[in-house]
């Protein structure tokens, strides 16, 4: 029978009290061992914290990646879209003919089929008077095309020539501009030789690519890229008709369109947006890289004070094993001392977290925050992290002999 240690008293494993007694009575032998050598037990916590901030910080950036780049297509209020088979995003959409709308209004069960277009231009901020990179949306103004209650209640505004709606989310300096039009007067920018008005706001967020978005009427869209083909659109928007199933007029619509378009549900085309950063984009494998790095920081860093610990404890440990005590409660001493440091190296570094996301948040626009979900996502890493190097470090400690130590 395996000893019992200082007040320890021996578990039976088919009694659950006696096994909470065990517990509330046991030593707290590796947390001892921690506050033995407090400089370590902070360099440890330090080296934990900084390795689940830049987890935190990689998720969070990964996260908001995914969000800016399918804000628009989840807001979209159409139950079927038409795209270019040879798109890769939103914010780099390929043309094709406006025929292909046509085309679709001759199937049975499609209600009604609009075009957006979707581009990007260099506007003057009216207050720095610097430019800014923003997507700019051309849509019917006839027909919601986002399920936004602020752009469709200002989207008839766009009827008049070269009227847009501004973003007042964008990244930079814009409160001048914003208090202007919410006090009902109209503010008037640049976008290349164009004089434009920006008469109603709504509030989405930056992205990545760009520094905010713009959205007016088709017409405007193309009075702005006069070089743009009115029958090359960017997007085809699709209603079906009351009563009927969409996925079967979706099916409808793939037969008789040419392969050179994609027919997506809403829900389809969302996941298509989303497979094509997690597939085809760098950047989504750079974030993932990030967390990797920070999860192999954490393992080296606790693996270097737990090895550290076990050879400077090494001859109380043979000790132990000398005086009857199994591996399995060594070990377990081991695994105390990397739960206490996940815990301790854990919780300063989600509060860290959360204020490097809200800094991040109001210089960028970007729509970053702390989930819930993302908290137990990194919690469960840190366990991971710290009994992983418990792990490696007690490799010395399994082979241990009395004979040899002494």
């Amino acid at each position: 029978m395996e000893r019992p240690y200082g007040n320890q008293i021996p578990i039976d494993p088919m009694n659950p009290i006696k096994i909470v007694k065990s517990l509330q009575e046991r030593t707290a032998l590796g947390l001892l061992q921690l506050k033995h050598d407090p400089v370590r037990l902070l360099t440890a916590i330090a080296g934990i914290t900084f390795a689940d901030v830049l987890i935190f910080m990689q998720l969070g950036f990964s996260d908001a990646l995914y969000k800016t780049n399918t804000q628009y297509p989840r807001a979209i209020k159409a139950d079927i879209v038409l795209i270019s088979a040879q798109a890769k995003n939103f914010g780099q959409l390929r043309t094709f003919s406006r025929r292909r709308l046509y085309q679709a209004q001759d199937v049975t069960g499609v209600a009604t089929a609009d075009a957006m277009y979707v581009g990007s231009v260099d506007w003057r901020n009216p207050e720095t008077r610097k430019k800014a990179s923003m997507m700019i949306i051309g849509q019917n103004p006839s027909q919601p095309a986002f399920d936004l209650p602020e752009i469709n209640a200002k989207i008839a505004d766009t009827r008049l020539p070269y009227h847009v709606l501004f973003d007042r989310s964008s990244r930079g300096d814009y409160q001048e501009l914003i208090d202007t039009v919410e006090a009902g007067q109209p503010a008037n920018t640049e976008i290349g030789v164009n004089t434009v008005t920006v008469s109603g706001l709504f509030s989405v967020g930056a992205s990545f690519a760009d520094d905010g978005a713009l959205i007016t009427s088709e017409q405007n869209f193309l009075r702005l890229f006069p070089r743009r083909e009115p029958g090359a659109v960017s997007l085809g928007l699709l209603n079906v008709e009351p009563g009927y199933d969409i996925e079967q007029v979706r099916e409808q619509l793939i037969a008789r369109m040419p392969d050179d378009v994609l027919v997506l549900t809403r829900d389809g085309y969302v996941d298509f947006e989303l497979n094509e950063i997690q597939s085809s984009s760098a950047i989504g494998f750079v974030f993932g890289l990030g967390t990797a790095m920070g999860f192999i920081v954490g393992v080296v860093i606790v693996y270097q004070v737990l090895s550290t610990d076990v050879n400077s404890h090494l001859a109380e440990y043979a000790t132990f094993k000398a005086m009857g005590y199994r591996n399995s409660y060594l070990l377990g001493v081991v695994f105390e001392e990397a739960l206490i440091l996940s815990l301790l190296g854990f919780f300063p570094s989600l509060f860290i977290a959360m204020g490097a996301y809200q800094l991040t948040a109001a210089a960028t626009a970007l729509p970053i925050a702390m989930p819930v979900s993302r908290t137990f996502v990194v919690f469960f890493l840190t366990l991971i992290m710290c009994n992983a190097s418990g792990a490696i470090a007690t490799r010395r400690l399994q082979a241990a002999d009395p004979a040899d130590i002494f």
